[in-house]
């Protein structure tokens, strides 16, 4: 096991030593380099995939009792261990599966896997506050531990409860995503027609995606901020900024996409509604792209990631200049024509790369497979092929081919539309007022 140690300003340092003695180890980053595969339990093959979910990262179980006991009363400490323990225990047993595409079986108390442990992490998120409030040097008593999926390291422990607050975000949001995952496969109707996603399914990945980069975004802006500098720069690839970003982007690059097909299906939407929808779409993924390019995923889901990243921008970029192609080719004169065949062309090429770039995410462990094309990609599956092969030919039987334009136009630029949804950390549990707060305290001061 490989250690690093990173100290606090001597001003934190100072600060600590007023409350109370320094405990072991305090604020320091320990992270396990070699996988032994003891702690990452990875499925050969996930199934059908329309939306990318990373792999769990599982939480191991702490003591509170032993880092908090002298500090806190036996009633927080309890609660603390149960909530977290909880936690432990069910992303422990389905985290390795949570992520296949099969229908999530109901629990006990009749709801899902996926349900139950995201409530659980509601649960737990007000009382864990309990530690960061008003900068309470009870933040860094806790050594929490968490195995990695995209990392390097097997796992990485972290004496700063920030970072347990940061974990517990990323999982919630990593769940919403395997839930809209399993919204959008396409399932055989009753009536016996062609599998298909509902229009409530639809309509609720949105909702789903929207609250998915709310958790990411609140994670960026007001978590990351909350850990010392060095103990950033050396979080997990899965925690990093970038990754956080790439997967609030992909959020709502995915949202864009279901509002496009959703346009696509309507008769009232126009050409020009459903390209400024697919230039958006471009945008959130190569921002998204933009983000982990260089960042050192790999073991796996971290290669899976970036693949998913790369091919979905590409296939964004086919829709985009399909439909740049269609409005280019209204103009009237033979410049325009150009434009448009030029434009067609590239969404041609484009789209031909993304069906490679599929075959090699599919291809990349953990295995995955394409559900049966539907919305947005099963039209332009069929539309981009035809249109282009008609425009080149038409255009081309009335202008020389040297009038023709060899390269694409520049596809406009329009203004992201979707946000993420405004999430705030939740209030400190109530359990932590006044009578709690004496006592710790007290404790503190002894």
């Amino acid at each position: 096991m490989n250690t690093i140690t990173f100290d606090l300003t001597s001003q934190q340092a100072r600060q600590r030593t007023s409350r109370y003695s320094k405990p072991p180890e305090m604020g320091c980053l320990l992270s396990t380099r070699k996988d032994s595969g003891e702690n990452r339990r990875r499925p050969g093959s996930i199934g059908e995939v329309s939306v990318y979910v990373p792999g769990l990262r599982i939480p191991k179980p702490v003591d509170f009792a032993q880092s908090l006991g002298n500090y806190l009363s036996k009633n927080i400490v309890e609660r603390l261990s149960a909530l977290r323990t909880r936690i432990v225990v069910m992303a422990s047993q389905e985290g390795p599966t949570i992520t296949r595409t099969k229908r999530r079986s109901a629990t006990q108390h009749g709801g899902s896997t996926l349900a139950d442990l995201l409530h659980a992490l509601e649960d737990y998120l007000p009382v864990l506050l309990g530690l960061v409030k008003d900068g309470s040097n009870l933040q860094y008593r806790v050594k929490f531990v968490w195995v990695n999926q995209e990392d390097d390291a097997e796992e990485t422990a972290m004496s700063n409860a920030w970072y347990e607050v940061l974990s517990v975000l990323h999982l919630m949001a990593t769940l919403l995503l395997s839930q809209a995952n399993l919204l959008l496969l396409p399932r055989s109707s009753s009536d016996g027609n062609q599998p298909k996603v509902t229009e409530e399914s639809r309509r609720n990945s949105v909702d789903i995606f929207l609250k998915a980069a709310g958790y990411l975004d609140c994670a960026v802006r007001h978590v990351l901020p909350q850990l010392p500098l060095e103990l950033r720069r050396n979080l997990p690839v899965d925690l990093a900024e970038g990754v956080l970003r790439a997967l609030c982007l992909q959020a709502l690059g995915q949202g864009v996409d279901i509002q496009l097909g959703v346009a696509i299906d309507s008769a009232k939407a126009t050409i020009a509604v459903k390209r400024r929808l697919a230039c958006e779409m471009v945008k959130y993924w190569q921002q998204a792209q933009d983000n982990i390019m260089n960042l050192p995923l790999a073991n796996g889901w971290g290669e899976k990631h970036h693949l998913f990243v790369k091919w979905k921008y590409v296939e964004a970029k086919a829709a985009a200049y399909y439909y740049h192609g269609l409005i280019l080719d209204e103009g009237n004169t033979e410049k325009a024509h150009g434009m448009a065949v030029a434009a067609l062309q590239v969404a041609d090429e484009y789209f031909k790369e993304s069906k490679k770039l599929c075959e090699v995410f599919n291809a990349s462990p953990p295995l995955s497979r394409n559900p049966p094309l539907w919305g947005t990609m099963k039209y332009l599956s069929e539309k981009i092929p035809k249109d282009t092969s008609s425009k080149v030919r038409i255009n081309r039987d009335l202008y020389s081919h040297e009038r023709i334009m060899e390269t694409a136009p520049t596809l406009p630029d329009f203004a992201l539309a979707l946000k993420p949804d405004e999430y705030q950390l939740p209030s400190v549990d109530p359990s932590w007022r006044t009578e709690n707060i004496k006592e710790v305290q007290s404790g503190l001061n002894s």
